[in-house]
């Protein structure tokens, strides 16, 4: 059960109403449904905002992740088509980090694509490389305008690889800065994950494309109101983080919103910063269910603010050298109830078949029904995956207990 929020200026949450508030608006604690297809797919794009993309596949490359959390086994090519078929409904763009978005917040970026062109901030890389290579700019817009999408690799342009930016070739330069300045955009993505870039107005739908471009700070606010509805109650960086603003433009926009009624000012007791509560959010009583979250899911992705709302301090370790790493490789939190209770380390061998668990940790919170939950999780996940087995390595303290709840 879940009432509306009303809360006045000033009002203190208890950091339990808070972690309920933000679980709930992140789409948890709601039965899964029975067959979900493109409808779900959709409505969680639409409840999250924005889903990371990242290439690293040793379990699924981490878009497809978020959606099975939420939502159980979802078929996969729904998601594909969402995103790169022949009626997207998803675009592509730097939003959080690489992110798919819904078509309709294409409009309220384009002022980041404007600061991409002119060197703004982070941006200064990319139109240093426009102001220098203005030729192969206009020539790769021209091969795709003749020819089609196409991707880096098909684009002949200047050399192969020749170091830096993670050492891409010169068409893969010009491709994405003409991708980051919205002269390009993803037209699909081939199976081996390789973007394929074509023109916005062949690519999105002429009411995507023909939209008005809004003003800076409005399309700044409607993030940040876009920000606020998936988090439920934040802080000014838990806001800003979302889509990756600026301190001084997110400050300002801020006030504004809560000027305009949009944000409300609220305490959470053991907080040491001030939050904001969307005033449209809800307030779950309790939250239950168990998810398997992607290292990049939207609920972790600010580590900050997991170890605000979980107690629990979650790293990335796959740049750790292996016999640094305390939980692994890409390791997946498990979310149980209301609590972060283990955290295990997984692997998708493919080729046997099998989703091996390398390591299995428990947190302080783990309870005896943690393994049994757990392996429910991961037997789900594997099916999903097309796997047909879930192996548990002897690694870590939860291992044990895992490897006695998958035999049963």
């Amino acid at each position: 059960m879940a009432r509306a929020v009303s809360a006045s200026v000033g009002e203190q949450l208890s950091a339990a109403q808070a972690r309920r508030i933000a679980l709930g608006a992140q789409g948890f604690g709601r039965p899964r449904p029975a067959a979900p297809g493109r409808r779900h797919l959709v409505d969680t794009m639409g409840r999250l905002g924005v889903v990371q993309i990242d290439s690293v596949n040793v379990v699924s490359r981490t878009h497809y992740l978020p959606f099975f959390s939420r939502l159980g086994p979802y078929p996969r090519d729904a998601l594909e088509g969402l995103a790169w078929g022949k009626r997207p409904q998803f675009f592509e763009y730097w939003a959080h980090e690489a992110s798919l978005l819904p078509l309709s917040t294409q409009p309220l970026l384009r002022w980041r694509m404007e600061d991409a062109a002119a060197g703004v901030g982070v941006w200064k890389g990319v139109a240093r490389f426009l102001r220098d290579h203005p030729a192969l700019m206009e020539r790769a817009l021209t091969m795709v305008a003749q020819r089609g999408p196409l991707s880096a690799s098909e684009l002949e342009l200047g050399a192969r690889g020749a170091g830096g930016w993670w050492g891409w070739s010169e068409a893969k330069r010009a491709a994405e800065c003409l991708f980051w300045t919205g002269r390009l955009t993803t037209a699909t993505r081939r199976a081996t994950f390789e973007r394929v870039y074509g023109l916005p107005h062949e690519v999105l739908p002429p009411e995507v494309h023909g939209a008005p471009t809004p003003s800076r700070e409005d399309a700044q606010r409607a993030l940040l109101r876009i920000a606020a509805r998936a988090l439920g109650v934040a802080t000014e960086r838990d806001l800003r983080d979302y889509f990756r603003m600026a301190p001084v433009e997110t400050r300002a926009r801020i006030a504004e919103l809560v000027e305009a009624g949009d944000l409300v000012p609220v305490t959470v007791r053991g907080w040491d910063q001030g939050a904001y509560l969307d005033p449209g959010a809800r307030r779950p009583r309790q939250i239950g269910g168990a998810a398997l979250l992607s290292p990049f899911d939207n609920l972790i992705w600010f580590r900050e603010r997991t170890e605000r709302l979980f107690g629990v301090r979650v790293r990335l370790e796959i740049y750790t050298p292996a016999e640094k790493r305390t939980h692994g490789y890409y390791v997946l939190p498990f979310l149980e109830d209301e609590a972060i209770t283990a955290r295990v380390d997984l692997k998708a061998d493919r080729k046997a078949g099998v989703l091996r668990v390398m390591a299995a940790h428990a947190e302080p919170n783990t309870t005896s029904d943690t393994p049994a939950r757990l392996a429910t999780e991961l037997r789900l996940m594997a099916g999903w995956l097309g796997l047909g087995e879930v192996a548990a390595e002897p690694r870590g303290d939860l291992a044990p207990a895992l490897e006695s709840a998958l035999r049963r």
